[in-house]
């Protein structure tokens, strides 16, 4: 069989870190792997132009901003981890372009084919059309400023609105479509997606959602009041959060973009108009992902 896929993108991490931290190699010979591995496969491989930049890949290839490459391809595949992914799905979303994501270190909760011996069988099943097919939503959110829009961004994981290292405490007042919830005296809030519900709202206390349940997190950071608990809202409303109180305040959208805040502030979060599909080798299942993310059941059966 051939790949029902006839052009894919192909991105990379190029700068990687070693164990110890410092600046290694970058994995040119992994993606030229991969690269000459899908034009055996009957794909036009087209890469993504600062990957091709970085790496220094073969002129035999194609390359293209992030952007183009949506227009152009019907498949991307990743080569990085979690983060990258996350970076490359808010530009392609609004096309419609089903993602791959092979893991270089450990294994990912969306980038799930690791780099090593076997990777070329999983994949050729999956180009033939054999995998499984995630859908996951992304968040939109904007930064109002009295009635001028100052920033906006799209999110896979969460927002974040949070104080700066050496303040104290940040007072928010939050309402959900309109209606007021509560004022919030904390180290931040998040509101996170069900992707994101593995993430920074995890080790604040949120609890998981299964990415087919249309619902967010909303999860305070170190509340002045333990009263004050992560709640589960549905996705289809507007979360409306104001900076009242509080010095070197910011909200970050997927901790890679950053706005500062001032008093009056609002941030408004809702789902955005696209999602993401991600494909996953055939017998995948978020729950054997999470056993071997979060390590449950070590040593069972």
């Amino acid at each position: 069989m051939t790949s029902k896929f006839r052009h894919v993108a192909l991105i990379g991490k190029y700068r990687v870190a070693s164990p110890t931290g410092l600046p290694q190699d970058s994995p040119r010979q992994a993606l030229e792997d991969i690269a000459a591995f899908l034009t055996t496969q009957g794909c036009e491989v087209i890469v993504e132009a600062e990957t091709a930049l970085h790496m220094g890949l073969p002129a035999q290839y194609r390359s293209l901003d992030v952007d183009a490459l949506g227009q152009a391809c019907d498949l991307a595949l990743v080569m990085g981890g979690d983060g990258t992914m996350l970076g490359v799905s808010r530009h392609l979303s609004r096309y419609g372009t089903p993602l791959i994501g092979i893991n270089q270190g450990r294994l990912g909760f969306v980038t799930d084919i690791p780099l090593d011996e076997n990777f070329q069988p999983t994949l050729q099943a999956m180009l033939e059309g054999c995998y499984e097919e995630d859908s996951r939503p992304l968040i939109e959110a904007r930064v109002m400023r009295g009635d001028e829009c100052v920033f906006e961004a799209l999110a896979m994981n969460d927002v974040v609105v949070n104080r700066g290292s050496t303040s104290g405490m940040v007072e928010l007042r939050v309402e959900v479509d309109g209606r007021f919830v509560s004022n919030q005296r904390a180290d931040g809030l998040i509101v996170a997606t069900p992707t994101g519900s593995t993430a920074y709202a995890l080790s604040v206390g949120g609890p998981l959602l299964h990415p087919s349940v249309g619902a967010w997190v909303m999860a305070p950071i170190a509340p002045h009041t333990l009263s004050n608990r992560p709640i589960v809202l549905p996705d289809q409303g507007e979360v409306m959060i104001e900076v009242v109180g509080g010095r070197d305040i910011s909200a970050n959208f997927d901790m890679q973009s950053l706005a500062s805040l001032r008093h009056g502030d609002r941030i408004y979060v809702r789902r955005a108009l696209h999602g993401i599909r991600f494909l996953h080798p055939l017998g995948w299942n978020y729950y054997a992902t999470l056993r071997k993310k979060l390590g449950w059941n070590e040593g069972g059966t």
